[in-house]
């Protein structure tokens, strides 16, 4: 379920998201036939639509707060939301072909990747070519203060993919590099949707600042609950390749904290596993990791996040969008895809 359809009809975001779309499809639009058979790939790959939501809800969220103890249904958003909105989710498409290249996936959306379509190369070029479209499209913008946030995120999710494959197969790798990881990867550019919608607004700096908190603290959860995900989840109901940290020697949340609190002779099991080149590897981590604590410890420390992610929200009045703010943020934990 795309995560925009938590958010009621009766704030009117549908309009918006269809705008979103069609904008897309339009920036993307190619004279070149095999550049746009490329492109057509990427509609495959927008699912949860979280990042353009979160844009158009915290722009809902301050625009009046007497219309949040309501509905927003009568709270009009502008272009500038529907351009924002549409780049975040350029960047988080470009990450995303990207991130299949890193990792060898072959299965994205329940369908094949682009580098397993078209191979690294292609994949490769046409992340580029989103990356390229996101900054030509916010340049289109009056002010420019949106494209150097946008150019400072991407600057931090690259930071963090770097991070992260600096220290692929270091088993003492602590969570405190993790949550950094974590954050710069995934996390930044959540909070920066969430800034973006309420700067565009022209919101006072200090709720500018809680709802950015709030997006931080989502997208840490989420990014756990994914990394869960690989290791205990079903690819028929997750819809993308799983098991892909196992094979890249990523450690994740559950397996830094096996490796700090497992016995001995199961930590030495999960390093040899790791190390192996056989198939079916993990399938053997996943039979080692879910009877002990670390998949329910990554759980509750998920919980706990989007927990601090309600709290952060509470400077907002009671009503319907900070329900659904909390709502999303409850819904990460409880997602099995």
């Amino acid at each position: 379920m795309p995560i925009a359809a938590v958010a009621a009809p009766s704030i009117g975001l549908e309009p918006y998201l269809a705008a979103v779309e069609e904008l897309f499809a339009g920036e993307l639009a190619s004279t070149l036939p095999h550049v746009q058979q490329l492109v057509g790939h990427v509609h495959r790959f927008r699912g949860k639509m979280l990042r353009p939501t979160l844009v158009l809800l915290c722009g809902l969220a301050v625009a009046s707060p007497d219309a949040n103890r309501s509905t927003g249904a009568s709270i009009k958003l502008g272009h500038e939301h529907v351009v924002l909105a549409t780049v975040v989710e350029m960047v988080h498409v470009a990450t995303l072909v990207h991130d299949d290249v890193l990792d060898g996936a072959e299965i994205r959306r329940r369908g094949a990747t682009i580098n397993h379509l078209r191979g690294n190369e292609a994949a490769v070029l046409l992340g580029d070519l989103l990356i390229s479209h996101a900054f030509h499209l916010c340049s289109s913008l009056n002010s420019q203060a949106a494209s150097r946030l946008i150019g400072h995120t991407t600057n931090i999710v690259c930071e963090g993919e770097l991070t992260q494959n600096f220290y692929r197969r270091n088993w003492k790798l602590d969570e405190a590099t993790y949550f950094d990881i974590i954050y710069r990867k995934t996390a930044s550019l959540i909070e920066t949707s969430c800034r973006l919608g309420a700067l565009a607004r022209g919101a006072s700096t200090g709720l500018i600042e809680s709802l950015a908190l709030y997006g931080r603290h989502l997208g840490m959860a989420f990014q756990i609950v994914d990394d869960v995900l690989d290791i205990v989840g079903q690819q028929k109901t997750v819809g993308k390749s799983l098991g892909t940290d196992i094979d890249k020697g990523k450690l994740t949340l559950p397996m830094i904290h096996f490796l700090n609190h497992a016995a001995p002779e199961h930590r030495e099991l999960l390093v040899s596993l790791l190390e192996s080149t056989q198939q079916d590897r993990a399938e053997h981590v996943r039979q080692l990791l879910i009877p002990s604590s670390s998949i329910t410890y990554a759980r509750q420390r998920a919980q706990s996040l989007v927990d601090q992610a309600i709290d952060a929200i509470q400077v907002l009045p009671a009503g319907e969008i900070r329900d659904i703010l909390t709502t999303m943020a409850r819904y990460t934990t409880g997602r099995d895809k």
